[in-house]
């Protein structure tokens, strides 16, 4: 399986080799006869939808009808055109043309890149592989992300994490670039990718992975998540959340200071004390990950500790998938 051919839109952009194979004509002509995937910035989407594209030696020119992918044919809406531009666009170079002015442009397909992605990568992952994914836009329901040439995945909001957030700026913004593990796929009859969702979650570690960065004893701080009748989520990492009794001011979204009054695998509960709330402040999105970096692909996770005698896990080996 070839990935790095096949990286989310916007990771071949600052390459030297890309920068290299925009250097001039011939360069350009060369990526045509081998049909390599380039990465140019799109400065203008004109009235006929058409995309323009600086290449640097030459202005390049990706015609409507180029410049998205449809699964079964059809026609992309006018947005997926136009939200292009200011934004590095993938393309195979198709043919160097004359204009009526004697000026030299590329016509170039961002289609039959984001094609060869789907039959020759997309088309090869199967639900449990790990993949790089940008975020590409956020939704009150969940975050699009990049799996490859431009080609987007729905990360759920309940697949984000364990700890529930109100919305995915909570935990991510635009740009960022996240794991993800496959979640399912839907396939057309010969097989290949017409959609493909993705999760986060199982990457965050487990809860007893979680729990052993803490200690009963310890005042750490938490975000304030939700607030029930019964008292005050805080989590304390993106997988794991403590409960403190309600105090009268605490708002979700405030930073909290918590005093660890117990750690119990066997409940999988956090008892907490809430010392302070400092307000709304600007949420740390850095992520830490759970699963190495070497690994591409995982079967099951199992959430809950062997303690609890419960057991939340989802599995990526069977149609039927369990989740926390």
């Amino acid at each position: 399986m070839t990935v790095n051919r096949y990286l989310p839109e916007g990771s071949l952009y600052g390459t030297a080799e890309n920068r290299e194979a925009l250097a001039s004509q011939a360069m350009l002509e060369r990526a045509a006869a081998s049909g390599k995937i380039l990465e140019g910035m799109a400065v203008l989407c004109d009235g006929e939808m058409a995309l323009t594209v600086d290449l640097g030696c030459m202005r390049g020119i990706i015609p409507r009808g180029e410049a998205v992918y449809q699964p079964g044919g059809g026609e992309a809406r006018d947005i997926a055109v136009i939200t292009r531009v200011g934004k590095p666009v993938c393309f195979r170079v198709i043919s160097i043309e004359r204009n009526s002015a004697g000026e030299s442009y590329a016509v170039l397909s961002r289609r039959a890149a984001q094609a060869e992605c789907v039959r020759c990568y997309l088309s090869s992952l199967i639900e449990g592989d790990i993949i790089p994914a940008p975020v590409t836009h956020l939704e009150h329901f969940g975050a699009f992300v990049g799996v490859g040439c431009g080609i987007v995945s729905l990360l759920s909001i309940d697949c984000i994490s364990v700890s529930r957030i109100s919305h995915p700026a909570d935990r991510f913004y635009t740009g960022m670039n996240l794991r993800t593990v496959v979640r399912s796929i839907e396939r057309d009859a010969d097989g290949f990718v017409t959609r493909m969702y993705v999760s986060h979650k199982e990457l965050l570690g487990t809860w007893a992975e979680n729990a052993a960065r803490f200690s009963a004893g310890q005042t750490v701080s938490g975000t304030v998540r939700s607030i029930e009748d019964y008292g005050i989520f805080v989590e304390l990492t993106p997988n794991l959340a403590g409960l403190c009794e309600y105090r009268p001011g605490t708002s979700v979204g405030d930073t909290a200071a918590v005093y660890i009054k117990s750690i119990i695998p066997e409940r999988m509960k956090v008892k907490l004390v809430l010392i302070d709330s400092m307000g709304i402040t600007v949420p740390d999105k850095r992520i830490s990950y759970f699963i190495p970096d070497s690994v591409a692909h995982i079967d099951s996770w199992v959430y809950s500790p062997p303690e609890s005698g419960k057991l939340i896990e989802t599995r990526f080996d069977t149609p039927a998938q369990m989740s926390v």
